[in-house]
């Protein structure tokens, strides 16, 4: 009874913040060109009479910027900046891609000036303390997951998973066996795995997930054959489902005896570190997303990071540079020290500003706050889950890892989808968590809260998504197919904005 009188007098304090009406402060904006007055302008120069040009080419006309005064500008684009959800704003329910809070220490050393400053071309005797930085993450990197072989050059998840399928390529080719040429996919997986697969020359093979949302056994011995010509299978452990791959350890036995390697797609990699290494189930080769797991800001489209991690077998094949230490000095190691490696991947040796942020993540957090990062990612997760379950259709019975999966199943019986609902949190003030993937059932919802956030946060997240659920039950529906009605932009016409985008601005269009 008591319990309940607090879950009732935290609704009574929440809610009215949700939806108080106030949209005072929304501002709408249109274009620059559209403020554009003639006799007004932020600067005013001197034409440059007599002046030639040094590139030799011929003098330009009007460029077409917006004459505007300098409060024009400011105000155009600092009210745009309010129109971005940020996690400095609120909570992301963004399964699949991890957006959690990440420390502004590591900003802070990212952007000390022998760090920020530093050129790839400068003398390795100059840049010591940055490849050191290399090194340590390196050394790191290997001890979570328990292979030795570590590369740094692949600039973000997708690159990271060409480096790696690339890597059991090679090793296939220096062995004999390059005739293998199937790679198994789960049907869950992330879109790149089969994608990658192809770009390296491979044709995908596809293993069905059982109704548990996980592999089988059986399924995988069916997929796989004889196993004469499979090159490896990619596996995302826990999976795109937000559940630990059970028999994952049996799968890479079976694969290993066939002659495979197993590629771990390393995107759900907070689940797990500090608590297994994947090397400990069977995995040849992973990547991982340094912007996900180890602190980056993960927005706007990077910057990323997608380090290889390999087994002492596949490490001469793997991609170069790798930073090496002699004595007590650092070096980058190419192909004249590596006569094995598949070559270089990018110029020069990554993105170092990440290299630097994930290593002060690391360091801050020691091996026991690593550990608790990922006991607080699946903590979370299964809480929200339990909030849940009784309002929204769960597809998988048990408990999740770092992120659950809902469908929209009960509420599309009423006639409001996935995508209503996402718009409805849009109207809420939330952004939307993943919606339509997996791929595997109909309507999904995947939702990851990430370790960073309070309980707090996650319980005003549960009351909007609750009364969204009790509204579309007592068959109050009609408003979830208008909304988002309050935000700079409604609801738009998704399939005619993708399939024909207005690109460029004109006037009087």
């Amino acid at each position: 009874m008591i319990a309940e009188q607090k879950i009732e007098k935290t609704i009574i304090n929440i809610a009215p913040q949700m939806n108080d009406g106030n949209h005072g402060l929304h501002y709408e904006e249109n274009l620059l060109w559209e403020k554009e007055r003639c006799d007004h302008s932020g600067v005013d120069l001197p034409k440059p009479d007599g002046t030639a040009l040094r590139t030799g080419q011929s003098a330009r006309g009007s460029i077409g910027l917006p004459q505007v005064s300098e409060p024009q500008v400011v105000r155009h684009f600092v009210r745009l900046s309010t129109w971005n959800y940020s996690i400095d704003h609120g909570f992301f329910p963004l399964g699949s891609c991890t957006m959690k809070h990440n420390p502004r220490l590591n900003e802070k050393m990212a952007r000390l000036p022998g760090f920020a400053h530093v050129h790839p071309l400068q003398p390795e005797s100059t840049v010591q303390g940055a490849l050191r930085v290399m090194y340590e993450l390196q050394n790191w990197l290997a001890e979570l997951t328990r292979l030795p072989g570590v590369c740094l050059t692949p600039a973000a998840g997708a690159h990271g998973e060409l480096a790696g399928m690339m890597t059991i390529r090679r090793a296939h080719e220096a062995k004999g066996q390059g005739h293998r040429k199937i790679v198994l996919v789960p049907d869950s997986a992330h879109g790149t795995n089969p994608a990658t697969a192809v770009i390296c020359g491979y044709t995908t093979k596809t293993i069905k997930t059982s109704e548990t949302g996980r592999l089988t056994i059986d399924a995988f011995k069916e997929a796989l054959g004889n196993g004469d010509d499979i090159a490896g299978m990619m596996v995302t452990n826990p999976n795109t489902c937000g559940l630990f791959e059970s028999d994952i350890h049996e799968i890479a036995r079976l694969l290993h005896e066939a002659g495979g390697y197993f590629y771990c797609d390393g995107a759900n990699f907070n689940a797990l570190v500090g608590k297994i290494r994947p090397g400990d189930f069977g995995v040849d080769v992973m990547h991982i997303n340094l912007h996900k797991t180890f602190s980056t800001p993960h927005g706007g489209g990077g910057p990323g990071s997608g380090p290889i991690c390999v087994t002492e077998e596949l490490a001469p094949y793997m991609p170069v540079p790798v930073v090496v230490k002699n004595e007590d000095t650092f070096h980058l190691a190419y192909e004249d020290e590596r006569p094995e490696t598949l070559g270089r991947l990018r110029g020069f040796v990554g993105q170092f500003g990440m290299h630097v942020r994930a290593l002060a993540y690391m360091m801050s957090h020691g091996a026991d706050g690593l550990k608790q990062v990922s006991e607080d990612a699946v903590l979370n997760a299964n809480y929200l889950l339990s909030q849940l379950k009784d309002v929204y259709h769960v597809p998988y019975k048990g408990t999740c890892m770092h992120e659950c999966l809902l469908t929209d199943k009960i509420q599309k019986e009423k006639g409001v989808s996935t995508l209503d609902i996402a718009k409805a949190l849009c109207e809420h003030g939330y952004h939307p968590m993943t919606t339509y993937f997996p791929l595997v059932l109909p309507g999904t919802m995947l939702i990851e809260p990430t370790e960073t956030e309070s309980k707090d946060a996650i319980d005003r997240f549960v009351i909007v998504m609750r009364s969204i659920a009790e509204d579309v039950a007592k068959g109050d529906t009609e408003k979830f197919h208008h909304y988002p009605v309050s935000t700079p932009r409604k609801r738009m016409n998704e399939v005619q904005a993708a399939r024909h985008p207005k690109l460029r601005w004109k006037e009087n269009s």
